[in-house]
């Protein structure tokens, strides 16, 4: 899709693209993204035990444990990997678009970052602490003092940072067998859970303080460990942008045809084990088994990732109504982002409906499809009249310095 024109929503869609035009695959895989995203996201913002790291008592039967583990086995820790990689890749993009347009790139981009940074406050405070734009912030001045470095560096630096990060976890899985147990500084129990619906269902203040009360350990999650994990998929996209992979992606089908061959096996093992570590036993000693779960999903969530983008990928030239479909809002990422978080906090919190704790796993994943088809068919409805979503276009304004 070419920037500054605009396709009938019907057209078929490119997936690649020569310098200075919109990859489709790209703005379909964030499309793609964003369905994994809701899906696991919406969880956190309907029910406060989910938040604690607990399973809401009161759904217990064999379909909400089956939603439940089907979630964490598939979507969890994986989506967020592939958004990731994205703003790695992204990041290389803009790097040229600097350049072919004689601007400076590094005042634009920190400009950019400021944007994101005070978006992702805004987010965090207002609608959901589990906020990552304040990461991406946060990274985004990595990428950018790492800017220059070779493809084959980046990758050993992404490999050497998720190897520490997963023995870090098993170190912490040992400790807690030994009797130290560090999972409270990232989990509540089932009173601190109970306390969180109410605030939720609550006045916008209490919203408000609730939000804020959370992030003293969401701060700690970001940095010690989701942190890491998304610099490292931030690299393995830097990597990939040197090389333009997502460019000519239909070339490439015997390596995507690898990625899927390694990926899948390796990657739902993992994710099984982190399904089993997440959802079975209690006590200490599930602690441990928990983060030593955590640090084998570590290690393999970002091979599923790779393999669901692979499969994608292979599927975008022959599905151009696939494309069609996820490519609108994989273009309006940032404002379908934030809006999952609204649209969800007018159905749960005392925002709107206040339904929080009070629906089934397989009605909230429900809700989480709807939002977003909702938002494909709003996104290519928007898309034929605006050349950015509301978000992208208030970006782009605080990135130039002047308005779009």
């Amino acid at each position: 899709m070419l920037r500054g024109k605009h396709r009938e929503p019907g057209a078929a869609v490119p997936v690649s693209g020569e310098a200075g035009d919109r990859i489709a695959a790209i703005d379909a895989l964030r499309g793609f993204a964003l369905l994994g995203i809701v899906v696991v996201n919406i969880a956190y913002l309907a029910s406060g035990h989910r938040m604690a790291g607990l399973a809401e008592p009161w759904f217990s039967a064999p379909l909400d444990w089956e939603v439940r583990w089907t979630v964490t086995l598939l979507f969890e820790n994986k989506f967020y990997l592939l958004f990731s990689f994205l703003f790695g890749y992204s990041f290389t993009l803009q790097i040229d678009s600097a350049a072919r347009s004689g601007k400076a790139f590094v005042p634009r981009f920190l400009r950019r970052l400021a944007g994101l940074f005070l978006l992702g406050v805004a987010h965090a405070v207002l609608l959901f602490p589990g906020d990552i734009l304040v990461t991406y912030s946060v990274v985004g001045l990595v990428l950018l003092a790492a800017r220059r470095l070779p493809a084959r560096a980046a990758m050993t630096c992404a490999a050497a940072l998720t190897a520490l990060l997963a023995l870090g976890l098993f170190l912490l899985a040992a400790l807690a067998l030994l009797g130290a147990d560090a999972s409270g500084m990232v989990a509540g129990d089932a009173a601190e859970a109970a306390r969180t619906d109410r605030a939720l269902g609550g006045s916008a203040t209490a919203i408000i303080t609730e939000h804020v009360h959370a992030l003293e350990k969401i701060v700690i999650l970001r940095v010690f460990f989701q942190g890491p994990a998304v610099l490292a998929a931030c690299l393995v996209g830097l990597a990939a942008g040197r090389h333009r992979a997502l460019a000519g992606v239909c070339g490439h089908t015997a390596v995507l045809r690898r990625i899927q061959l390694v990926g899948f096996p390796v990657g739902l093992v993992g994710a099984l084990l982190y399904a089993h570590s997440t959802w079975s036993g209690d006590g200490v000693r599930h602690g441990a088994y928990h983060m030593a779960g955590q640090a084998v999903d570590l290690l393999t969530a970002p091979l599923l990732a790779a393999a669901y983008a692979a499969t994608l990928l292979r599927l975008l030239p022959a599905a151009p109504r696939l494309t069609g479909a996820l490519v609108p809002p994989g273009r309006m990422a940032l404002t379908n982002y934030l809006g999952q978080s609204l649209i969800c906090s007018m159905v749960f919190t005392g925002y709107g409906l206040g339904l929080v704790g009070r629906l089934s796993p397989m009605t909230v994943v429900t809700i989480a499809v709807a939002i977003f088809l909702l938002q494909a068919g709003y996104s290519r409805l928007w898309l034929r009249r605006h050349r950015y979503g509301p978000a992208e276009w208030l970006l782009r304004w605080l990135t130039n310095a002047r308005r779009p």
